[in-house]
Parts: structure tokens; C-alpha cells; sequence
């Protein structure tokens, strides 16, 4: 083989595997919500919350905690649980701690019996989630 195909050959090879580990570093960050459905499921979820219904506040704690954890999943986010995916996704979203909180608020609705949760609160928690859905872009 002549020096300039042999030199040629390992070029091609060279950028095709550079193209490989750009696509494997970036992984899905370009992923396309369908927004239109996403909007669509946020409003349906802060327009259930009712200051005179105290079972609406947990409700919709629930409801956007589980759509931000659809958004994380369908991104292709890594993790068991939303904790994991939360641990892993950290500089994707403009307040972590606040989505923190939300979330923790959530297990706690989930997780004790006895645990109330005020209209102030159910409302600040619909804000970081949908500021979380926004900084992925799903809203």
C-alpha cells in the first residue's frame, strides 16, 4: 500500500472515533421534549391545587414530582430512584437545593402517616418543579 492511503485510512479511523466519544460524552443533552404535552400536564397540575382543598396540596406535590422524574428519566438520566437520577443531573437545573427540597417534601408526604403539608408550601414546591422542568427544557 502506498504511504498517503495508509496515511489517509488512519485519519478516517482517527476522526471516527473521535465522533464516537463526542457522541458518548454528550449523551442525550440535545434530547426534544414534547413540550406542548409537558405544558399541557403542568397546568392540569398547578390548576388542581385549591387553597379551600388540603388534599390538593399533597396532590400536586406528588403529581409535578413525578413529572420532573418522567422529564429526568425520558432524558436518559442514570439512577434507580429520583434521588440517584437528582445526584446525577445536579448541574442541569439553576437551584438544586430547591429542587432538593421539593423532592424531599414529596417523600415526606409519601413516607409519614401523619405529615400536612400547608397551601404555601404546595405552592412554593410547584414553582421549583416547574423552574426544574424549565431548566431542562420540557416546559
Amino acid at each position: 500500500m502506498d504511504g498517503g492511503v495508509v496515511t489517509f485510512i488512519i485519519a478516517v479511523l482517527i476522526v471516527a472515533v473521535l465522533i464516537f466519544v463526542a457522541i458518548l460524552l454528550t449523551g442525550k443533552r440535545g434530547y426534544q421534549f414534547n413540550r406542548e404535552a409537558y405544558q399541557s400536564r403542568f397546568l392540569s397540575i398547578e390548576n388542581s391545587l385549591r387553597k379551600e382543598n388540603p388534599s390538593s396540596f399533597t396532590a400536586t406535590i406528588i403529581e409535578a414530582d413525578k413529572l420532573l422524574d418522567k422529564a429526568m428519566v425520558e432524558m436518559g438520566i442514570p439512577g434507580k430512584t429520583m434521588g440517584d437520577r437528582l445526584k446525577k443531573a445536579g448541574t442541569r437545573f439553576s437551584n438544586l437545593n430547591a429542587v432538593w427540597r421539593a423532592h424531599k417534601l414529596r417523600n415526606a408526604i409519601a413516607h409519614e402517616s401523619d405529615f400536612e403539608v400547608s397551601y404555601k408550601q404546595a405552592s412554593n414546591a410547584l414553582t421549583i418543579f416547574k423552574q426544574a422542568l424549565k431548566d431542562l427544557g420540557a416546559v
